[in-house]
């Protein structure tokens, strides 16, 4: 398998027909009713996290004793793992039964999450809700991701990534920010998970009744079915190809960054002494320049590239790691907070496109899933990683260890990855 970049071409026609008696047409304009509504969707989805951003590490101090950074970050580590795992069979499945099915699991599997969050009468409760947010999230957003994709087609991979995305982590901050409001006013539980009461009804309402299937695109676009093993799709995704494999192992450490801001930095700004209000503003700030900046670092690396924006993107986010770890005032979190979530925002769509133009589409949806797993595995392993040795060293030690393991990441994208904008249909595998 070489390293070099395949040779046949993007498409360049935003709304793509291709030869078949059937009427689908690719493109967000041609299917942009349906495409808003996944929008609306996913903005549920990320709504379901970001009830949790604000309110839930200081639940663990406050209302149930817990000290240990390791024992706090407990939740991170269920939501991590579950997530992980529930993305690769996500894929599979959207692959094999249709991608609305697993819309409408992930929404059937998040009703219960904020009633537990309310009412738990222990920590390991909060920590079962987290295993449930984990199924929800993997099934919900992966069948988001996998739809878009299908339905823009390979030339507007990216700017359909950044409105998925920019939807979900939207809705993420401002839900943190809510939340942190309402807890300042109301307590820190249960008015902060009626938001999530909301969404959840919401969102499995409107999967159910007006979403769409988009495995026909998909099939259309792969033209000649072809049979792939999960083994090998996980073999190259994870390893063999390079494009593939770069990004698994940024998409881990990008959102090992994302476990450490959820999971510690509420601790950080509160042991500076910052009320439970403005701690929200912080922490919806990351996710709220991540989601807008989504808009126009999609759309961006359709037009410059995948690799200059995935490098740039995670060196940024390295500084402004650091920087959150070198300092100790408001203003300052609040300029290391907004880079953070620029620097995200350069990342994000950006890998789910370059896995996109790699992965055929007859196991798209396969190889996002093992992407996906690598990539939310990096819950589990921030909450690992940041608890021991904020345990063992200190909370400033965790946060810079982090910052030079990011800014290592994005050394591998630039040695490994090629640029995978050009790339139109590869690794057929068959």
């Amino acid at each position: 398998m070489s390293g070099a970049a395949p040779a046949s071409p993007c498409n360049p026609d935003p709304a793509v027909k291709l030869p078949s008696k059937s009427s689908v047409t690719f493109g967000l304009r041609a299917n942009l009713a349906q495409f808003s509504l996944l929008v609306g969707v996913n903005a549920l989805v990320g709504g379901m996290i970001g009830q949790e951003r604000t309110v839930l590490p200081l639940i663990a101090k406050h209302v149930f004793g817990i000290g240990a950074f390791t024992a706090v970050l407990t939740f991170l580590l269920a939501f991590g793992l579950v997530k992980a795992a529930t993305n690769f069979f996500a894929g599979r499945w959207a692959d094999r039964a249709g991608r609305k099915k697993v819309l409408v699991a992930g929404w059937l599997i998040g009703i219960p999450i904020p009633f537990v969050l309310m009412w738990a009468p222990s920590w390991g409760w909060i920590v079962f809700a987290n295993v449930l947010l984990g199924v929800n999230q993997g099934l919900a957003w992966s069948a988001t991701v996998i739809m878009k994709i299908d339905l823009a087609g390979p030339a507007r991979r990216g700017l359909a990534m950044g409105l998925n995305e920019a939807a979900g982590y939207g809705a993420v901050a401002v839900t943190a920010m809510a939340t942190g409001f309402v807890a300042q006013h109301a307590g820190l539980r249960p008015e902060p998970f009626f938001f999530g009461l909301a969404y959840a009804g919401l969102g499995l309402g409107i999967s159910t009744l007006f979403v769409r299937e988009t495995l026909q695109y998909a099939q259309l676009e792969g033209g000649q079915s072809i049979h792939v093993s999960m083994r090998e799709v996980f073999a190259q995704t994870s390893l063999r190809e390079p494009a593939l494999s770069a990004a698994s192992q940024a998409g881990l450490v990008n959102n090992l960054n994302d476990g450490l801001a959820w999971g510690l930095f509420p601790i950080w700004f509160a042991r500076a002494g910052l009320s439970v209000a403005s701690i929200g503003v912080l922490v919806a700030l990351y996710p709220a320049v991540w989601g807008v900046g989504q808009l126009v670092t999609g759309a961006l690396s359709d037009r410059v590239g995948r690799k200059p924006l995935i490098v740039a993107g995670m060196l940024l986010q390295a500084g402004a790691i650091g920087l959150i770890a070198s300092t100790h005032a408001f203003g300052s979190w609040a300029i290391a907070s907004a880079l953070l979530g620029l620097g995200t925002a350069m990342v994000y769509p950006t890998l789910l496109a370059a896995v996109g133009d790699v992965a055929h589409p007859h196991w798209r949806a396969s190889s996002i899933g093992v992407y996906r797993l690598w990539r939310d595995a990096g819950f589990a392993a921030g909450a690992l990683l940041a608890g021991i040795i904020a345990d063992l060293f200190g909370m400033r030690s965790a946060i810079w260890s982090v910052a030079v393991l990011t800014a290592v990441s994005g050394v591998v994208v630039w040695v490994r990855m090629y640029e995978t904008l050009a790339t139109r249909i590869t690794l057929p595998l068959e």
